[in-house]
């Protein structure tokens, strides 16, 4: 199988982006990094509880770990007919093979993983519709860069997974504009949760509006970012 011309793999056999030089997910435990700090960073399940639409909008897709936990979640704890909509921004896809490579250590999610591979959208620019109607969710993947899918995107979120590469590799997708047009298309009482704690972001999320809380990180990072828009959900 030729070289991909997006990551490399480790040595211990976890996705390395060539674009951005950053790993996708952490060493220790991608999943748990996944349910920590984007799950239980915007409360879900509490957040969706007794909704019938919850929108989850994701800077930075990478191997679609996060995506994976939120449905495995969701098909354990949804709300009675519920349904669940998740945008999704990638520049840089990867391909379907190298998504299952990147997840086959968690059996939990295997499932859905090959689920999601069977409907891959591909490379092509633009945005890309994958439903999963046995979950009652729809998944839209922005093929595009980060201002031009959020400038394009009509939808407003009710919480946000941001999880760009480290913001010192990528900073566009973490700049004060991005900022404002996710707070743009965010639902009143949006949940936004982020690994990084790192001053532009904190300063970013709370000129765009979003109050800002640090709490402990997962695994060896001492901290991560926890945001809400004020208002009710």
């Amino acid at each position: 199988m030729p070289d991909s011309p997006i990551l490399d793999w480790t040595d211990d056999g976890h996705p390395r982006s060539r674009v951005f030089g950053d790993i996708y997910f952490s060493p220790e435990d991608g999943l748990g990094e996944s349910r920590a700090v984007f799950l239980e960073g915007c409360e879900l399940p509490g957040a969706w509880a007794g909704r019938d639409r919850f929108v989850v909008g994701e800077l930075g897709f990478g191997a679609g770990l996060n995506i994976l936990a939120l449905l495995e979640l969701w098909r354990r704890e949804r709300p009675a007919d519920g349904r669940l909509h998740i945008f999704s921004i990638e520049a840089y896809p990867v391909t379907a093979e190298d998504m299952l490579r990147a997840v086959a250590r968690w059996p939990e999610i295997a499932d859905l993983a090959q689920a999601l591979a069977q409907r891959w959208p591909g490379k092509a620019r633009g945005l890309h519709r994958v439903e999963f109607p046995e979950l009652a969710a729809i998944l839209d993947l922005a093929v595009a860069p980060v201002e031009d899918a959020l400038a394009a995107w009509d939808g407003a979120a009710d919480a946000w997974f941001l999880d760009g590469f480290s913001p010192a590799l990528n900073p566009q997708m973490w700049s004060p504009q991005v900022m404002a047009q996710v707070a743009a298309r965010s639902a009143p009482g949006a949940k936004v949760a982020t690994f990084t704690v790192a001053g532009a972001v904190r300063r970013g999320l709370q000129a765009a509006g979003f109050e800002v809380e640090k709490r402990p990180g997962f695994g060896r990072k001492r901290e991560r970012l926890a945001a809400w828009l004020p208002g009710e959900a």
